[in-house]
């Protein structure tokens, strides 16, 4: 592991794995649409909402997927990784109350370039809400120098 305690390249593995949970409330939905700017009614308007598919207010996608972003930055590789790439494909709706849970699982390693593939999941229950991967830049160990 690294000094600030995220995982070296040389210290992962493929089938590691980590998760991160939350409860959406409220207050992260209109957090979020402050932070964004995203205030689509489907959001944060319930007599709207019940108008459409969703038959109310949903969670915005991205704030699922941010938690996504927590695992890989806190947990696995942690602190010191560089997001490089995400895909997401967005499965089902997130509401108020739903406790949504963002699980990575490392599925390739590219050993010349210190790139790890990440398996991405969100799940309420057992349902998957998001599916994707990501590709992120893993430090490598620090090698001591060498004295002449």
């Amino acid at each position: 592991m690294l000094e600030n305690n995220g995982f070296t390249f040389e210290s992962l593995h493929t089938g590691m794995s980590a998760e991160f949970s939350k409860t959406i409330t409220e207050t992260d939905i209109v957090n979020f649409a402050g932070i964004s700017g995203d205030f689509n009614p489907v959001h944060i308007n319930e007599e709207f909402a019940r108008k459409t598919r969703f038959e109310g207010r949903i969670a915005h996608g991205m704030l699922s997927a941010a938690f996504i972003s927590t695992v890989l930055g806190t947990r696995l590789p942690g602190p010191g990784c560089i997001y490089v790439s995400q895909t997401l494909k967005f499965k089902a709706p997130v509401r108020i109350g739903d406790t949504v849970t963002a699980h990575v699982e490392i599925s390739d390693m590219n050993i010349e370039k210190s790139f790890v593939t990440m398996k991405t999941i969100c799940l309420v229950g057992d349902k998957t809400v998001i599916d994707g991967e990501a590709v992120l830049k893993v430090p490598r160990r620090e090698m001591p120098a060498k004295e002449h």
